[in-house]
């Protein structure tokens, strides 16, 4: 199968595709002839996005909604298979991010917001889309982060997060090994997209315009981002570590943690 149609006529439910990464695979998968439903909280962007589909030739839904209130999640989830009348793949991208010392942090609603957001959304639309996935032996895709794999300082609530959800969806991929459900966990590097300016800082307001500095050859662009997801996507690739550097990182977290600590702390800094 050619990559212009590894993905064509198959129904694609997106969260957090408004913005940054979630809406640049849309228009990825629309390229390729995917019928997509588009979710996330801003219905205004959302139909932004899905113009930009429609105009590749896909069918876009616009599906609004909260991935932290588990009814949403529900609704979101029906919504889609009443309108295509299936579900091929489940892309759990929304997310939030966070940043500050946890000895800084005076809004601890932060844990609960995040925690709600990236991993317990995840679950439950993963909850309410798997009958329908079983039914079409599908996929499953699941944004996690290099923070789900290493500790990273002035990162405990998100990195909390990431590595709950990496947990979750390599324990239910041996759960699903026989049903033909692929699981495929996303770890991506630094990547500028607008997750960044909407990062909580300690006092529970984002960071807007004082957001990470952006360095030349240090963060990957969306676009190159979405190209490696789906090709890992259509391989059902049980994971992809996006960066050389995560991937050094993984193995010497194995033999030399504290090294590891070390250059996680260099990379944050380096961004402040």
């Amino acid at each position: 199968m050619s990559v212009s149609n590894r993905f064509a006529g198959q129904v694609i439910l997106l969260t957090g595709a408004s913005s940054g990464i979630g809406a640049e695979l849309a228009r990825q998968f629309a390229a390729e002839g995917a019928r997509l439903a588009l979710a996330a909280r801003d219905a205004e962007r959302l139909e932004s996005v899905a113009a930009e589909c429609r105009a590749r030739g896909a069918d876009a839904l616009v599906v609004p909604g909260d991935v932290g209130i588990e009814t949403a999640c529900a609704w979101i989830v029906e919504r889609t298979v009443a309108h295509y009348g299936r579900l091929d793949m489940l892309v759990n991208n929304a997310g939030l991010g966070s940043s500050g010392p946890f000895e800084e942090i005076t809004d601890l609603s932060i844990f609960d917001t995040l925690m709600r957001v990236n991993y317990l959304g995840s679950v439950w639309c993963t909850a309410h889309a798997l009958p329908h996935l079983k039914r079409s032996q599908g996929r499953i895709v699941a944004m996690s982060s290099l923070t789900g794999l290493t500790g990273v300082p002035k990162r405990t609530a998100y990195a909390a997060t990431k590595h709950a959800m990496a947990g979750f969806f390599d324990s239910l991929r041996i759960e699903l090994e026989s049903s033909g459900v692929s699981v495929t966990v996303i770890y991506p590097g630094f990547v500028f997209s607008e997750i960044n300016q909407r990062a909580l800082s300690p006092d529970g307001t984002p960071f807007g315009e004082r957001a990470f500095v952006r360095r030349k050859g240090e963060t990957m662009e969306t676009d190159e981002c979405g190209r490696l997801i789906l090709a890992a996507v259509a391989g059902r690739d049980r994971d992809l570590v996006m960066t050389w550097r995560g991937k050094i990182g993984r193995l010497l977290k194995l033999i030399a943690p504290r090294l590891v600590d070390r250059i996680a702390q260099r990379a944050i800094e380096s961004r402040q």
